[in-house]
């Protein structure tokens, strides 16, 4: 499954209001495994951005007026995310951004539209997510990233690459931890050649274990140690267990 994990800055809190997009930042995961693919794209807002924002994510608008807008770079995002589940951190928020940009772009260029985003990805809303299984608890980005033990040093100012970058760790953890065990090939031949040939590998809910019995002679072998046992202590504890099990077993 094919995820993008996604955050947006903009010039304010309501795109009715005129606010606008100034930077997009986004991770690909494939199967819970971040391929390392990213977009990230600053943009010029043709607008103020208000001084509540810049105190947030301390861009402004000197940084941004040789940055492309919107109309230049839909495409290019829109082929990055259609198709895709969406993980956002409170999702309405960053898409209702967007939309409201495809919907500006739409009234521009009067040809097929990109957009709505849930018409051509599904949603994943992260802060949803948090509130159902921590309820009663604070929930933002740096409280979830405290609860789960993951590094948040570097988010000193939000910044949409890098809050993605987060997001997708906390994402991974809140929903089973993460699955990248099962290494590519390359990756497991050094991985074994460090670990003294043994890898760790993922297996599948389904799949059936093999089960090994001992030989006559391991079974000997075997009650030989535990005789060892009983000698130099008395007793043994496996003869306890095995007693509990049904399967008491006598010295050889």
């Amino acid at each position: 499954m094919r995820q993008i994990v996604l955050d947006t800055e903009t010039t304010g809190i309501d795109p009715k209001e005129g606010h606008r997009l100034i930077e997009i930042g986004a991770v690909e995961l494939v199967n819970r495994r971040l391929t390392g693919q990213t977009y990230h794209q600053y943009i010029n807002p043709q607008r103020e951005i208000e001084a509540e924002a810049i105190a947030v994510h301390g861009i402004t608008n000197d940084d941004l007026n040789d940055k492309p807008v919107f109309a230049d770079i839909a495409d290019a995002f829109w082929d990055f995310i259609v198709g895709a589940e969406l993980v956002i951190h409170n999702a309405a928020f960053d898409v209702g951004f967007i939309d409201h940009e495809f919907m500006l772009l739409h009234a521009q260029r009067r040809e097929p539209r990109l957009g709505p985003v849930a018409e051509h990805c599904s949603i994943l809303d992260t802060l949803r997510l948090a509130r159902d299984r921590h309820p009663g608890q604070r929930n933002n980005l740096d409280a979830l990233c405290k609860r789960y033990e993951i590094d948040n040093g570097r988010r000193v100012l939000h910044g949409a690459l890098l809050d993605a970058e987060i997001l997708a760790e906390v994402y991974l953890a809140m929903t089973g931890g993460q699955t990248a065990l099962t290494l590519d090939a390359e990756e497991r031949r050094a991985d074994d050649a460090m670990a003294g040939g043994l890898s760790i590998r993922r297996l599948s809910s389904t799949a059936s274990l093999s089960v090994l019995r001992p030989g006559a002679e391991e079974l000997v072998a075997h009650q030989a140690k535990l005789e060892q046992i009983r000698q130099a202590a008395g007793s043994c504890h496996w003869d306890e267990l095995a007693a509990a099990s049904g399967l008491a077993e006598k010295p050889i």
